[in-house]
């Protein structure tokens, strides 16, 4: 599932086309997705200019003026795919291709540009995981979205705030990381990637980094500027590019290049110094890769 900067990249590939355009035309082609669409769904679009294009975690939030808030998640194989008369585009950067079946085509939104362009952008889901939903008000303030954490970008998250995140759980380290409660928008990938940079173990309990003292201190405050550091490299690199993903040119995302740790067992670590190797160990069904030599 997309983690937050393959989200970030899509919103930054679809803002262009979509902030300042007026919606003259949504099309539906099925009454769901993983939900059903809202109640009158196309016609509360239809007209509306779009404000802005944001993102909330995993979650893109499409604000239309006198209207709505577009809450859209893309689930597994969710893209969006820009068509105008010259050229096709889709936003995002991940390592497979998305589908381009157009039998998967559920959602098309028919927009005009300030400039009078006229494009289509259209929500293509050959599994139909994704969803779109309505906040009538605030889009923090709804079900999807209440109970998210912090966000692992800027300078909110340091080492004081994860350390009481983490004060009390007995849970992994990893595991804890993974809690959309308590940051959101991080995965499997990015926290394997976090941890290795902080020179942490998945397995450790989460709750010693919260403990009284200076080392404590030092690995809260390591692994915040480690989740913050791996996030905005891999938003910068255009996203990890993960299965079925390009970006908004057509290229490949390439800061899987850059994997440390993730899909890369049996090989030897490239943290200076270490001698050790990448191991693959399973938690809670998913798969976790790091450093027992250097990740204590």
């Amino acid at each position: 599932m997309p983690e937050l900067p393959e989200v970030e990249t899509v919103r930054r590939g679809l803002q262009p086309a979509l902030e300042g355009a007026r919606i003259v035309g949504v099309e539906a082609r099925r009454p769901d997705l993983r939900f059903p669409f809202p109640e009158r769904f196309s016609e509360r679009l239809t007209g509306k200019t779009i404000a802005a294009l944001g993102r909330r975690a995993k979650y893109l939030t499409m604000h239309v003026d006198n209207g709505p808030v577009l809450i859209c998640h893309l689930g597994m194989s969710g893209s969006f795919r820009i068509e105008t008369a010259n050229e096709s585009a889709t936003p995002g950067a991940f390592h497979y291709e998305r589908s381009k079946n157009t039998a998967h085509d559920h959602v098309v939104f028919d927009i005009v540009s300030p400039a009078g362009v006229r494009s289509r952008v259209i929500f293509n889901d050959p599994r139909r995981f994704g969803f779109m939903l309505f906040s009538e008000g605030e889009p923090d303030l709804h079900p999807m979205l209440a109970g998210l954490g912090v966000e692992p970008t800027g300078n909110a998250l340091d080492g004081a705030l994860l350390a009481s995140l983490l004060k009390g759980r007995k849970s992994p380290l990893k595991a804890a990381l993974l809690d959309q409660r308590l940051i959101a928008g991080l995965g499997n990938i990015y926290v394997s990637e976090a941890l290795w940079r902080a020179g942490l173990s998945p397995l450790r309990e989460a709750g010693t980094l919260a403990r009284a003292g200076k080392k404590a201190k030092e690995q809260s405050e390591s692994l915040a500027e480690a989740i913050r550091s791996v996030v905005a490299d891999a938003i910068a690199a255009g996203g990890s590019s993960l299965r079925d993903y390009m970006q908004t040119d057509g290229s490949l995302g390439y800061f899987q290049h850059s994997f440390a740790v993730y899909d890369r067992e049996g090989e030897a670590c490239s943290k200076p110094g270490c001698r050790g190797h990448i191991e693959r160990i399973v938690q809670s069904g998913r798969s976790t890769f790091h450093c027992r030599t250097c990740q204590a």
